[in-house]
């Protein structure tokens, strides 16, 4: 039987935080992107690495770095967890399988469950999914919720789907260059859906 995803469930499923029902759903790229895994071994032979650029030589990082884009999507999620104390969560989190919802219909209803909703696009990730599923929620949900969704990239990172989301769905965009400047930016953007919450700006979600 299919489990329904409803702000309820979500925070039962969530450790205790300040504000347990400021919902921040985080979605992002679970897997760093690695040069290694779509290159042939004869193309890698032809490689100097070390007469790369900077961004393309990080490209060719070790496979034991391998989960480092959803590390950087765990400590964001703990950064926000602490201060300001809201609600931020992976879908892994919510444990809902996806043979009973299928990913895109289970970002969607994440997003419709959740106060705020930010697509995190690191460098290193593979960004495809997350461009899929991205565009699902816009085309469904821009018009209801779409001041509080948020596009945060960092600066290499260059993807004509943002551009056109910009454009087409007047989505508010951010790059960072540090961790630490992706917390800040996405502390302000919640802290400015909390005040427009109270103030009326947006309504309560409960």
């Amino acid at each position: 039987m299919a489990v329904e995803v409803t702000r309820d469930l979500i925070v039962e499923r969530l450790g205790r935080v300040k504000y347990d029902r400021f919902l921040f759903y985080l979605m992002g790229p679970y897997k760093s992107f690695n040069l290694e895994y779509v290159l042939s071994e004869e193309k890698q032979r032809e490689i100097d690495v070390e007469d790369l650029p900077g961004p393309l030589r990080r490209l060719f990082q070790s496979k034991d770095e391998i989960d480092a884009a959803q590390a950087l999507l765990r400590r964001v999620q703990g950064e926000l967890r602490v201060d300001p104390g809201i609600n931020a969560f992976l879908a892994l989190d919510v444990d809902v399988d996806t043979d009973d919802v299928d990913a895109a219909t289970q970002s969607i209803d994440y997003t419709k469950c959740s106060n705020a909703t930010a697509f995190v696009l690191p460098f290193l990730g593979h960004n495809f999914g997350v461009g899929e599923e991205a565009g699902s929620i816009l085309e469904a949900l821009s018009e209801t919720h779409g001041d509080r969704l948020l596009f945060a990239h960092e600066d290499d990172v260059t993807s004509a789907m943002i551009r056109s989301a910009k454009v087409r769905w007047d989505l508010r965009v951010e790059t960072y260059e540090t961790g630490s400047e992706l917390v800040d930016k996405l502390r302000l953007f919640a802290g400015g859906i909390m005040q427009q919450e109270r103030q009326g700006g947006l309504n309560r979600l409960d």
